[in-house]
């Protein structure tokens, strides 16, 4: 192992060559201008990687990559840029957006040199896409490595006979035999399962042709067709994973190089050089929890020690990013089996007693390094309810609050959906697709204006944020789900919350840093771990940390779950969608509905005595900087036109 901080002594003396980010080659393949005097510039960038250096050690497989002649492992990536065309209207700041499965975030045009590239490397080619191409592992003799992988199928149409892979994009049968795979069946999420014969299905597309069918490594068909009343479950030995975690190793070189490097080693140069004195970067829900491991597994430290971002902002992201572990499935949500939450997912260090595993925090390697950034957390109701945001908070035996490191501020919305709603002032709820209520319209985004602007005057100018708001348990903001109360008008929440299972994944798994090998799938389930969910109120809503506007002057309930309105997973929780369940208009209205939540009437009385509920709420959120004025004025407006109570 190298001395980091010998390194890092080292590092001073060395100029800013890219040979050094490990940034060997980049391409602008496209110029275009902008609004506001920017530029828009796409391309590629090409990289190697040392798999004996230890800021690489970590990327599971790296070592059974091939080659080049230099020994190292390469990959190439697509990137896009917004800049000013004069870079002397820059301000100074390099902000990446992490795309989220290849869909990058938009590209603002105010002073910022915003950058968006491709680092998820099981992804589909596709036009508009950020897509990173890194190689297959395999062992020295070139045989092929392999390891269990597993895949879920509900909802089949009736009559289906062929079903594709869902999660599954890249990994591949080792044999087409399946009596060397299993195939079963299943009633009900927790029912037994019932082992399909092996003669009975095959790998193959059987939509043209009768069972067997044509072969084909990404489907299955059945002799008789699937019947949507049961999930399928199949697991089966796969072939030449990807080594996926360059996808970090990618990411940090071409932050790298954009804010150090001059040129490439072709001689290209650096389209924004010497123009760059605070990075920063934000990642939403997936692309949030590959900022969490990107710091969690030591990467915000270059080649040469140097920090990669200042600051680093995940939203919706409770979990470690499933990525850096052999066959690896990087789209992966908290689906049934998908792992993601058995790593590491506080901030401080927390001894896990209840898995048997190491005291440890996401930024233990950063602080060993000194290249920990600034970090913004921000999640809202739904992430307790499906992402299991809980042990984030108070580990995995709900017993005390985990403190934060003073580097980080958290802010928690309360009553939002995963990312929150469309906002407005509307009544009547937009039917949610497959879910059993309405829409949670209840916004996020006008506070992460306000809180973008917070975190980026933090980082450039040592202003600090609003403090942390967030459900503690010593407060008593933080509840068992089963004492969620009842509240007449909005059904039960029974057995929704997604539970926090200790996986047993196999012993070649790194559990703390979800790295390594899986050996087991699906895995045992040790234990069910407790979950938490906050607190609510007699309308069923959360009653801590930063309310909206319209969570503060509500038409209804803003609930952080829905529920799955038929199918194999019926009365199950909707996925990512928050529901809504508006107030009645009137007293007697709501009486004769047996709603036990005030109408609108009881609660404003008039539409003017409602805006005045918005105008209050709104400068309270600006006096605490949680609402830009614009977006105050802007809600005011909206509640004066509305029909509310009109």
């Amino acid at each position: 192992m190298r001395n980091l901080s010998a390194l890092a002594g080292v590092a001073i003396l060395m100029s800013a060559t890219v040979a050094e980010a490990r940034l060997t080659r980049i391409t602008i393949e496209s110029r275009a201008p902008a609004s506001n005097g920017y530029e828009t510039l796409s391309g590629r960038f090409f990289g190697e990687l040392d798999p004996k250096d230890p800021h690489n050690a970590l990327i599971t497989d790296l070592s059974f990559a091939p080659r080049n002649a230099h020994g190292h492992v390469e990959y190439s990536a697509t990137f896009a840029m917004a800049k000013p065309v004069k870079m002397a209207d820059a301000n100074g700041i390099l902000f990446y957006g992490v795309p989220n499965r290849g869909n990058a975030p938009s590209l603002p045009t105010s002073g910022e040199v915003n950058v968006v590239s491709g680092w998820q490397g099981d992804l589909l080619i596709k036009p508009g896409l950020q897509t990173i191409t890194v190689p297959v592992a395999k062992n020295a003799d070139g045989a092929p490595l392999t390891g269990r992988v597993f895949e879920r199928f509900i909802n089949m149409a009736p009559n289906t006979t062929t079903l594709p892979f869902v999660t599954l994009t890249y990994q591949r049968p080792l044999t087409l035999d399946t009596s060397k795979a299993s195939l079963s069946k299943r009633s009900s999420p927790d029912g037994p399962l019932t082992a399909i014969p092996s003669a009975d299905w095959a790998f193959a597309d059987c939509t043209s042709k009768p069972f067997p069918g044509t072969p084909d490594p990404a489907k299955i068909c059945a002799r008789t067709p699937f019947d949507p009343a049961f999930a399928y479950e199949l697991v089966f030995t796969a072939k030449d994973p990807l080594v996926l975690g360059i996808g970090y190793a990618a990411t940090r070189d071409l932050n790298s190089f954009l804010r150090y490097a001059d040129r490439d080693d072709a001689g290209t140069s650096n389209p924004v050089a010497g123009s760059i004195r605070w990075a920063l970067s934000q990642g939403t829900s997936q692309s949030g929890n590959f900022l969490r491991s990107f710091l969690h597994l030591g990467f915000n430290q270059d080649e040469q020690n140097r920090i990669v971002w200042d600051g680093v902002a995940p939203h919706i992201a409770a979990r470690q990013l499933a990525m850096n572990y052999r066959f690896a499935v990087a789209g992966a949500t908290a689906g049934q089996y998908e792992p993601g939450s058995d790593g590491v997912v506080w901030w401080s260090d927390y001894a896990d007693k209840a898995r048997n595993r190491e005291k440890a925090g996401l930024l233990d390697r950063c602080t060993a390094t000194k290249s920990c950034p600034k970090i913004m957390e921000t999640f809202g109701s739904q992430e307790f309810w499906y992402l299991r945001e809980s042990p984030d908070l108070v580990g995995t035996d709900a017993q005390q609050d985990i403190p934060l490191p003073p580097n980080v501020r958290r802010y928690f919305f309360p009553a939002t959906s995963h990312g929150g709603g469309r906002g407005g002032f509307n009544v009547p709820g937009t039917p949610a697709n497959g879910c059993s209520l309405a829409v949670n319209p209840n916004p996020e985004s006008d506070t992460m204006r306000a809180l973008r602007a917070a975190f980026i005057d933090w980082v450039t100018k040592g202003v600090e944020p609003p403090p942390s708001r967030y459900p503690a348990l010593s407060r008593g903001e933080l509840i068992e789900p089963a004492l969620f109360p009842k509240v007449a008008g909005i059904p039960a929440p029974n057995r929704l919350v997604n539970p926090l299972y200790d996986f047993d994944f196999g012993p070649d798994l790194r559990y703390n840093d979800l790295s390594g090998v899986i050996t087991k799938e699906p895995p045992a389930v040790r234990k069910v771990l407790p979950t938490l969910v906050p607190k609510v109120d007699a309308d069923g809503m959360d009653t801590s940390g930063v309310p909206s506007v319209l969570r503060q002057a509500p038409l209804g309930s803003y609930l952080g779950w829905n529920m799955v309105a038929g199918g194999f997973d019926k009365d199950r929780i909707c996925g990512l969608t928050g529901g809504y369940v508006p107030f009645a208009r009137t007293k007697a209205e709501r009486l004769a509905n047996g709603d036990s939540r005030l109408s609108l009437e009881e609660r404003y009385g008039t539409h003017d005595g409602w805006v005045a509920q918005v105008r209050k709420a709104a400068e309270k959120a600006v006096s605490e900087r949680f609402l830009l004025r614009a977006d105050a004025d802007r809600l005011v407006s909206e509640a004066e036109a509305s029909s509310v109570l009109r």
